[in-house]
């Protein structure tokens, strides 16, 4: 079916050859079907596919909510057989079952459910994504959240783990009752839920009355469920017994992983415990590596900054810094230049805390400085490893500045990040780190600011109705308002009734060319920086919000969260 359906849609103009060729390959090394590969390549949408398919096999296509779906009708089809196949039971209509299939062309799955219900089938189209998502809502997950809690026995001593007051900790009772079914299944159900939703952060907290668990997708918290709050104790160990942690130890912050494998795909969670007042918290990143795009051209550049950043990391030496807040998608652009830059004549390293994902050809060091370990000491390191472009994790100190820097000047090619809130304001902070203007510089080549904004739900967007005067106000001028119309999102089951899917990047691309040399030599404030760089064609955040509105992308309330004012 790959090779048949690759060149249905090279046929069918959809797709080049040269593009169903690398999606060949990615199946080769990573497996899936190559339909979502093609679509995670992002040459084709998932919308474009099931519209392609619906025409070439004259088959409806329909769009699944997993939470209307008819319970008497899933139990037609094993969960085995509907995993195999990627196939979902939408309706029975007499002696007729409507199946949603991601191939509508497969005719030994028609031929098995035939067999297996004695029903006629009739094929219909809907997204592997969707189909997905059903199956794992309506097979995996019969039980949700509050159901497993409901099913706890709050009377069960075993529940008291560690009183607050104790100083002494009995580990064997800790253990034991983290290892309780109904605790482990708990704990299963949170984290399968939240990979399942497209959560990048797991927040499990306690208070002194309540104790809640939230979410974190497209960057913004929900609240998702508040279990008892005796229950605190072992959920909390059962975690800390699955990342290896020391679960005697409640006063220290400790780091450490989870890997999981969740539908063949493996999960890493890197999961990070604080003691606070009433409790430990633990926060779980979820790294899910088939979510990495490292394809720069579908970040959310502007064709000009692309072009700037694209030039910038082809420099053979020099500094490229990208900025901003803790998610806000910097680890993503680093990855996606380093590889772009990936060749086999070039030796990459870097030094990440901590290493988040694999890349191969990459040589990439763990940062640790608990043993010394620290950023500057591995570049200092890097220096002795012959390397071509060197990738530091972040700049704190001077130390790594400094070293960052003469490594700059003296053929190397250096990427890093740093934490402020646009590009110009990049220069400020190296100077008050010590590092002298002339050598600021001479070394940077160009700075990239960027910010994360949710994209409106294509499933429920609607047409949002702005004044005139809002939108003049938010940036646009007055010949733009009324040349395009700006969308929010209803809010449905494809997005978690939120209005958003997924997020876009906001970048904001300094070039270091020689009138911002020269502000910096001569001392200008961040302000005249920002000024002069703007006049020479830079756009600003804000700017860039602006575009993706203008795109249909994002909503006007989205770019005012993520955006100030210029």
């Amino acid at each position: 079916m790959a090779a048949k359906l690759g060149q249905l849609l090279v046929g069918g103009n959809q797709i080049t050859e040269e593009q169903l060729e690398t999606a060949l390959d990615l199946q080769k090394t990573e497996g899936g079907r190559v339909g979502s590969n093609l679509i995670k390549l992002g040459f084709i949408t998932e919308e474009q596919l099931v519209e392609f398919l619906s025409k070439q096999y004259g088959v409806p296509s329909v769009t699944l909510d997993p939470e209307q779906v008819d319970a008497s009708i899933v139990k037609f089809i094993p969960f085995e057989v509907a995993q195999k196949y990627q196939i979902f039971p939408v309706s029975k209509n007499g002696a007729t079952l409507t199946l949603a299939m991601t191939d509508p062309s497969n005719v030994f799955a028609i031929d098995d459910v035939k067999f297996m219900t004695g029903y006629e089938v009739q094929p219909v189209v809907a997204s592997e994504s969707t189909i997905k998502e059903a199956i794992v809502r309506q097979y995996e997950q019969s039980d949700d959240l509050q159901t497993v809690v409901d099913g706890i026995d709050m009377d069960d001593d075993s529940l008291d783990l560690i009183q607050e007051t104790e100083e002494d900790v009995d580990v064997s009772q800790s253990t034991d009752a983290a290892e309780e079914a109904p605790v482990v299944k708990l704990v299963n159900l949170i984290l399968s839920e939240a990979i399942v939703r497209g959560a990048s952060d797991i927040h499990v907290e306690p208070y002194e009355k309540n104790f809640r668990i939230r979410y974190r997708i497209d960057g913004v918290l929900y609240d998702i469920m508040q279990p008892p709050v005796r229950l605190k104790a072992a959920l909390t160990s059962r975690l800390k017994i699955m990342s290896e942690l020391d679960i005697a130890e409640r006063r220290l912050p400790q780091d450490g992983r989870i890997k999981l494998k969740v539908r063949d795909k493996p999960i890493d969670l890197r999961v990070s415990t604080l003691p606070t007042l009433f409790g430990e918290k633990v926060v779980m990143r979820i790294l899910d590596k088939s979510n990495l795009n490292l394809d720069m051209t579908k970040l959310g550049f502007e064709e000009q900054a692309l072009h700037d950043f694209q030039e910038a990391i082809a420099s053979p030496f020099g500094m490229v810094l990208v900025t901003g807040p803790t998610g806000s998608g910097k680890t993503t652009t680093l990855y996606s230049a380093l590889s772009t830059v990936n060749e086999v004549d070039v030796n990459i390293m870097t030094a990440e805390d901590p290493v988040e994902y694999n890349l191969l050809g990459i040589n990439q060091v763990h940062v640790r400085e608990d043993i010394g370990l620290t950023f500057s000491a591995a570049l200092k390191s890097f220096l002795r490893q012959d390397p071509d472009i060197v990738m530091v994790g972040e700049i704190r100190d001077f130390d790594t500045a400094e070293i960052a820097v003469k490594a700059a000047l003296t053929g190397h090619l250096v990427l890093s990040t740093l934490h402020t809130n646009d590009a110009p304001s990049t220069i400020s902070r190296l100077l008050n780190m010590g590092i002298e203007p002339f050598l600021v510089s001479a070394s940077v080549v160009l700075i990239v600011a960027q910010r994360l904004c949710r994209v409106v739900c294509p499933n429920c967007r609607e047409v949002d109705e702005i004044p005139e005067e809002a939108l003049i106000k938010l940036g646009f001028s007055a010949d733009e308002v009324g040349s395009f119309k700006c969308y929010k999102g209803k809010g449905c089951s494809a997005c978690t009734n939120t209005g958003y899917k997924g997020r876009r990047a906001l970048y904001e691309v300094m070039p270091a060319n020689e009138e911002i040399k020269d502000l910096v030599i001569k001392g200008g404030t961040s302000t005249d920086i920002k000024r002069t760089a703007m006049k020479l064609g830079m756009r600003s955040l804000r700017m860039s919000g602006l575009t993706k509105i203008k795109e249909g992308l994002t909503s006007v309330e989205e770019v005012l969260r993520v955006t100030f004012a210029d």
